[in-house]
């Protein structure tokens, strides 16, 4: 399958007060299209980094990456902002949910932000689709955290992403929702064929994927599995 994101040595330096701090260091790698990637390794070790490089949320300090042929280094923050909403989804530890907004209007709003006049009914599909679509008027705070990782999920897929990223999605959750929600991401990158790339620090979730791979203090290991 040929790569659908490719970064090549990749670096990401910070600045602080008088010391300089690398957080990665020259990784190089590539994610094929319709693959499960998974990105372990311990806190601190860049993970969190190098997603937000690799979906063009931040840009290194030095290095390149290409989605498909285009260069995500080279382009604008006007230009990043539709493209991620169009061409990514991201799933995030804390949920990142807007409190004032209903479930369903959460996972409704990038479709709304692109003009789509089935935004709603697309927003209630998916609410059933993950077994929520009973909680669609519920404001967050009325919501589970196994629930606000759902609705979390419908809006990062509403618009129909070729490359969903997810960044500890377990993290804020107990280990029986945990693992509702890992047999839903599978489920889904089954379903909808999108390329799935996670980040996280527990060992037990980086088996039984299509690929893992291991970054330490800002590296990428040779180890994969």
């Amino acid at each position: 399958m040929p790569y659908i994101l490719k970064a090549e040595s990749v670096s990401k330096d910070y600045a602080l007060g008088d010391r300089h701090v690398t957080v990665l260091d020259a990784v190089s790698l590539e994610v094929k299209a319709g693959e499960f990637l998974v990105i372990g390794g311990a806190s601190g070790s860049g993970k969190t980094t190098l997603l937000s490089l690799l979906s063009g949320l931040d840009q290194p300090s030095s290095g390149r990456i290409f989605f498909r042929n285009t260069d995500l280094t080279r382009m604008s923050e006007d230009q990043l902002a539709p493209f991620r909403n169009t061409t990514i989804g991201f799933v995030f530890q804390s949920f990142h949910l807007v409190p004032s907004l209903s479930a369903l209007e959460n996972v409704s709003l990038p479709a709304e932000i692109r003009k789509d006049p089935d935004a709603l009914p697309r927003a209630e599909a998916l609410l059933a689709q993950v077994g929520v679509a009973h909680r669609k008027d519920n404001l967050p705070h009325q919501l589970s955290g196994g629930e606000k990782q759902r609705v979390a999920i419908c809006r990062a897929l509403i618009n129909g992403p070729e490359i969903l990223f997810a960044d500890e999605p377990t993290g804020n959750l107990d280990s029986v929702n945990g693992r509702a929600i890992m047999e839903l991401l599978r489920r889904l990158h089954e379903q909808m064929n999108t390329t799935l790339v996670m980040v996280t620090h527990d060992p037990a979730l980086c088996h039984g994927r299509d690929r893992t791979i291991f970054l330490r203090d800002g590296r990428l290991q040779a180890k994969t599995i």
